[in-house]
């Protein structure tokens, strides 16, 4: 089954990540980096997205479409990334994101077949 890990990073987790010592976020980073390695097998794609403040929403749910710079939602929490995974099924997603080292939530969504 494939899925889609979604990152989210908390207001909170991002002020802690950056009150971190710069060997601090680097021994965080390898964390990562080593979940990365363990589960590499079923990692299919993904990526790290850029700040919100760079996205572009379009809105279509008016008579014409609407561009505006920034996020969709002004909120306290902002998907920075995401992993592609096939696995067996959902449990095994689920023990996989049991032990992120990252952000403090991640959604699993499962992808149409």
């Amino acid at each position: 089954m494939k899925y889609v890990l979604l990152f989210v990073d908390t207001e909170q987790f991002h002020a802690d990540l950056q009150a971190l010592t710069p060997d601090d976020r680097a021994r965080a980073f390898a964390k990562v980096d080593e979940w990365m390695a363990e589960h590499r097998r079923v990692i299919r794609g993904g990526n790290k997205l850029q700040d919100p403040d760079t996205a572009t929403t379009v809105r279509l749910d008016g008579p014409e479409p609407i561009v505006t710079d920034g996020p969709f939602v002004e909120g306290k929490e902002v998907v920075s990334g995401y992993l592609e995974i096939e696995v067996a099924d959902l449990d095994e997603a689920l023990a996989m994101v049991r032990t992120w080292p990252g952000c403090p939530v991640v959604e699993i969504r499962p992808l149409e077949s």
